[in-house]
């Protein structure tokens, strides 16, 4: 476990900023409750210079697949994105690809908009979780050049993703990027308690997405196609967690973390200090998100570099 100890005046300005928007009575438990995110129009997303965006149609949803003009075809990054599975896409995942890319040195980025609660609950984001990995096997993706990228709900899904395959006795993608992911949809960790009061965005209520229960609905919460922290993590890809000290989820990647661990997984777990729930949203804006963005280039290599590593050795 890392533990980044000093945390940056501009990242505790944002936090403060963050709890004070959310205390608000109407706007706040608009957003603790994912209201407003539900209801967010956004303006067109403008694609970076020399990339393309198609959109891929599916099963049952569709995905963004973003492509560099001259691509790195020897990575590619699956990103589930966040929501608390009741927010769909938007722009700030289009931009979570667009860096994922760029730290890639080119690599392409598939984004699932899958589909949501509560017209939509379990198991609807895993089973399109599960199409889109197919989709890129199909395209002719090894599951060793696949990345799963999530932050909060997509980081769970992630990790759900890979407890099916698993089962399925199917290999496993090559790496799992997890930004404050939500693992524990009964909310029973000890930060739940401890970081009540301190979390800026979803503290000081039971009226938020960490306790809503849309998506499972009557299914088994402790079902680790659901809680992925409930499953076993044994044969797991490595593993990058990163979490803000402050979040009510924080027992979510530390249970997460020191199981898989337990379990003979390689994993990277940094917590950083006062940070919020996705903090990483903030790009290179502050110290914090910019330091977690530099974990994930590295972290990219790795996987990279095992893969490379491991094709050698089976050729010699």
């Amino acid at each position: 476990m890392i533990t980044e100890n000093d945390v940056s005046i501009r990242g505790r300005i944002v936090r403060e900023l963050i709890a004070r928007f959310t205390s608000d009575n109407l706007i706040g438990r608009k957003i603790k409750s994912g209201e407003l995110r539900k209801k967010l129009v956004e303006p067109p997303w403008k694609c970076p210079e020399h990339y393309t965006m198609k959109v891929i149609h599916m099963k049952n949803c569709q995905a963004e697949l973003l492509e560099a003009e001259h691509p790195n075809n020897n990575q590619i990054v699956l990103q589930l994105h966040g929501g608390g599975y009741i927010g769909a896409m938007r722009n700030a995942y289009r931009s979570f690809a667009g860096l994922y890319s760029e730290l890639g040195k080119g690599i392409p980025v598939l984004t699932v908009d899958y589909r949501v609660a509560p017209e939509h609950p379990y198991p609807a984001a895993l089973e399109d979780a599960i199409t889109a990995y197919n989709w890129l096997l199909a395209q002719g993706w090894q599951e060793k050049e696949i990345v799963l990228g999530g932050d909060s709900a997509g980081g769970g899904l992630a990790m759900c993703l890979c407890m099916y395959l698993k089962k399925q006795n199917r290999p496993l993608p090559g790496g799992l990027i997890a930004m404050s992911p939500w693992t524990d949809l009964t909310a029973s960790g000890e930060s739940y308690v401890e970081n009540y009061e301190k979390d800026p965005l979803f503290g000081n209520t039971r009226d938020s997405l960490i306790y809503n229960k849309d998506y499972v609905q009557h299914e088994d919460v402790t079902n680790p196609f659901i809680s992925p922290l409930f499953g076993s993590f044994k044969g797991f890809p490595p593993m990058l967690i990163q979490v803000g000290s402050y979040e009510m989820l924080l027992s979510d990647s530390v249970s997460v973390a020191r199981k898989a661990k337990e379990q003979g997984v390689k994993v990277r777990l940094s917590i950083y200090e006062e940070m919020f729930h996705v903090f990483q949203m903030a790009m290179l804006l502050l110290p914090e998100s910019k330091k977690a963005w530099a974990e994930v280039r590295k972290f990219l290599e790795i996987v990279r570099e095992e893969k490379e590593n491991n094709d050698s050795a089976y050729r010699s």
